[in-house]
């Protein structure tokens, strides 16, 4: 079936991505022998799905359901974008059936889900490189090395004009749009640039909704930011991505470089968590063994970067893994 690709525009209303509710349905291919294949056969499923978390891995988890809705229309699930963190705040108390993650679920989660008794996996569902952007009319910035990002980025940075950046580039202000602090993006972009999560300047435009970042570098002349290649790649013609130099000379983000790791620091991995116990209802146990079975496709539709096959293969494992927590 045709699957839309635009999942996320620049201009679309936050509302849009903030909660997607989407029909859904079963896939048949999931393994046999299993509860859900069974009623994928009958044509029977039915209920909701339930999956909040990060806004990168949204768009992922929105494709999953959109493929996965041409079987049966009964089931409906629903995509919340409330960042990794919060996402794992309602997945930890019992809330969602499925947490979007963008960075690994931290210790303090794990107890959360512990105490409640949130038996989970961490499927690795995708990779995805952290793209820095300017505007489009940026003539001047064409690679920025890990240590220039860390001198405009790092906690009690006064960097306010390009000219301190480099004093090569004009005098020109800087204006500066990033991921807000329930981001996993933001976690995973501050340790990697400035070498502990969380710490970061304070003085920027800040949002879970990287939709809003897209919006406010494209409209700020002289305008930076950061959030999922994925997010760069819908809003091209808006932007004007920038080569990093982590140390080997300067690497555009793609597709290639991401999977191979040779644009450091900011190639990730992105996840998904489902919850062991919601694997009780068929729709989504089938339907997290659609995702893991479809999951080079989900990404490429949804513009992010396939895992590689080994990658692949300890997906498959982790799959195996979360179905013996359902079964113990």
């Amino acid at each position: 079936m045709a699957l839309h690709t635009s999942l996320r525009r620049a201009g679309a209303p936050v509302a849009l991505t903030a909660a997607v509710l989407l029909t859904a349905s079963a896939c048949g291919g999931s393994a046999s022998g299993s509860g859900a294949a069974d009623a994928d056969v009958e044509g029977d499923l039915s209920g909701t799905i339930r999956v909040d978390g990060s806004s990168t891995v949204a768009p992922l988890s929105t494709a999953a359901a959109q493929l996965f809705q041409g079987e049966n229309p009964g089931v409906r699930v629903t995509v919340g974008t409330s960042g990794t963190g919060g996402g794992f705040e309602k997945f930890c108390a019992g809330e969602t059936d499925i947490s979007d993650a963008s960075r690994p679920i931290e210790d303090d989660e794990k107890a959360a889900c512990q105490k409640e008794g949130i038996a989970y996996e961490e499927l690795h569902i995708a990779n995805d490189g952290l793209s820095v952007v300017v505007n489009k009319d940026n003539d001047f910035a064409e690679c920025l090395t890990v240590a220039q990002l860390k001198k405009i980025w790092e906690p009690g940075s006064k960097v306010n004009n390009w000219n301190q950046v480099d004093p090569k580039f004009p005098d020109q202000e800087l204006e500066l749009f990033g991921a807000g602090t329930d981001s996993g993006t933001f976690d995973y972009f501050t340790e990697a640039i400035n070498g502990e999560e969380g710490a970061s300047r304070t003085d920027y435009s800040p949002s879970e909704d990287d939709n809003v970042t897209a919006q406010g570098v494209s409209g700020s002349e002289g305008g930076m930011g950061y959030f999922g290649l994925s997010y760069y790649e819908e809003n091209k013609d808006d932007l004007k991505l920038l080569k990093i130099d982590g140390g080997d000379g300067c690497v555009e983000p793609t597709s290639r470089t991401v999977q191979d790791g040779s644009y450091k620091p900011l190639s990730r991995p992105l996840f998904i968590y489902p919850k062991a116990s919601s694997l009780d209802k068929p729709e989504v146990e089938a339907f997290v063994e659609f995702y893991v079975e479809n999951s080079a496709e989900i990404a490429e539709k949804s513009l992010f970067v396939p895992l590689n096959d080994q990658q692949q293969a300890e997906l498959d494992k982790d799959l195996e893994r979360l179905r013996e927590q359902h079964r113990s």
